[in-house]
């Protein structure tokens, strides 16, 4: 491999180095080739709910969130999801409100201390996703449809945020550890089945599963990613290198597994496995990608001399393969009258992109005043994602439904929304 790198020295580069700014554009490499991403956030009603969907989910949405409900009698609908829609852009730091206080000011080493205390110790983190569906059909307890899905997680260390705003000082050091980016994106054709295998009274157990092709769009990864520079009495120095893996297709499948528990008339708990198997083998265009840089004591005097060298390099690679990482997810809710609710939990097992090993709690409400305006409420919190309100509504008519949900922050104002995230669904009964 080694053999295929080559040295160049760039005194350009020296410059930006001279700054700090070498270790900043290898993160920004990693954010350039990130793929496009999205996560289940196209029903507009489990958007509105904060998520709590795993015990509410009906038709096509069963699917998405626990194919087992299909086995419920209740939760049986002849339907076409005609559209369903749903972005989601955040990070972990900044409110619109920060953004609308800083942007294009002057900053003050007061507003630089109030910026940078905002950063997680952790770092930045940016996510991306977004998710679309056409023509899914749920018709009693079967589902079945085509959808386009992805993610994406970067984080920037805390090191890098305070370099943009206070440049190099003496005996600092910025190292990119902590530093990552993640993304895979791919259109999957599914179909979810739920059957009941036990009824005494009102009470209903029922098993499903939902099955997916996957066809791999993209994907990117960095394997690794190091680097450091310091600021010393006698110049500067530092030295990184990023190895990043990329594909632009390939194939695989994925596994949901669930069951759900109608406990009365009123009362329905459920729990899902998302991803329980899943593996994408990406086959076109696999390559890998290296960037490694280096420099010793540079200083004022000597760096417009040739004294910083990077390598960098572009190799095919065999096939590799990734998998979507698996979810645990366990909800409640109350399912009869015109003021329903919903509880859910989710754990996962490992951080990747969409998904944390840290818990999340949401909950939701949804009130039907007049059967056809459901107004809707939710909050969630927890995972690698931001705390937040969600609000939404539609219209149920006797053959069409429209949906549609917008997600705010700590705070019914939307100055407290750390990025957007809004979805639609609309669609037909027969």
């Amino acid at each position: 491999m080694r053999s295929a790198l080559h040295t160049t020295r760039d005194r350009g580069g020296r410059k930006l180095a001279s700054r700090g700014v070498l270790v900043l554009s290898t993160i920004w490499l990693a954010l350039l080739t990130a793929a496009p991403a999205a996560q289940e956030v196209s029903s507009a009603r489990s958007v509105a709910l904060g998520s709590a969907a795993m015990s509410l989910a009906r038709g096509v949405d069963a699917a998405k969130f626990n194919p087992a409900n299909l086995g419920l009698k209740e939760f049986q609908v002849r339907a076409v999801e005609l559209v369903g829609f749903g972005a989601n852009i955040s990070n972990n730091s900044f409110t619109l409100g920060d953004y609308n206080k800083y942007t294009g000011a002057v900053l003050t080493d007061d507003d630089k201390a109030d910026i940078l205390s905002k950063v997680d110790d952790a770092g930045l983190k940016l996510t991306a996703q977004a998710d679309a569906s056409a023509l899914a059909v749920a018709m009693g307890q079967f589902a079945f449809g085509v959808t386009a899905s992805g993610m994406a997680d970067i984080n920037l260390s805390k090191d890098i945020i305070e370099l943009l705003l206070n440049g190099n000082t003496f005996a600092d050091t910025i190292e990119v550890t902590g530093s990552y980016s993640e993304g895979v994106a791919y259109a999957s054709a599914f179909l979810s089945y739920g059957r009941c295998v036990y009824q005494a009274g009102t009470r209903e157990l029922a098993i499903g599963a939902t099955a997916k092709y996957l066809y791999g769009l993209g994907v990117e990864r960095v394997v690794e990613l190091e680097g450091l520079a310091a600021t010393f009495a006698t110049g500067f120095a530092g030295e990184g290198e990023m190895i990043i893996q990329t594909a632009a297709g390939g194939s695989g499948y994925a596994l949901d597994l669930g069951a759900a528990l109608k406990l009365n008339d009123n009362y329905t708990v459920g729990a899902r496995i998302k991803n329980f198997l899943s593996s994408l083998t990406w086959s076109k265009d696999a390559e890998e990608h290296g960037f490694i840089f280096s420099f010793d004591t540079m200083t004022v005097e000597n760096m417009d001399e040739d004294y910083v060298v990077t390598d960098d390099y572009t190799v095919e690679i065999d096939n590799f393969k990734t998998n979507l990482p698996s979810l645990l997810n366990v909800g409640v809710a109350n399912t009869s009258g015109s003021l329903l609710w919903a509880i859910d939990w989710e754990q996962g097992f490992r951080r990747a992109a969409g998904a944390s090993s840290k818990p999340r709690l949401s909950c939701g409400v949804e009130w039907s005043p007049v059967a056809a305006i459901p107004l809707r409420v939710g909050y969630s919190m927890g995972g690698n994602r931001n705390t937040t309100f969600s609000f939404g509504s539609g219209f149920h008519l006797p053959y069409f439904f429209f949906d549609y949900a917008v997600v705010t922050g700590t705070s019914i104002s939307g100055y407290s929304s750390k990025g957007l995230n809004l979805a639609i669904t609309t669609g037909f009964y027969f």
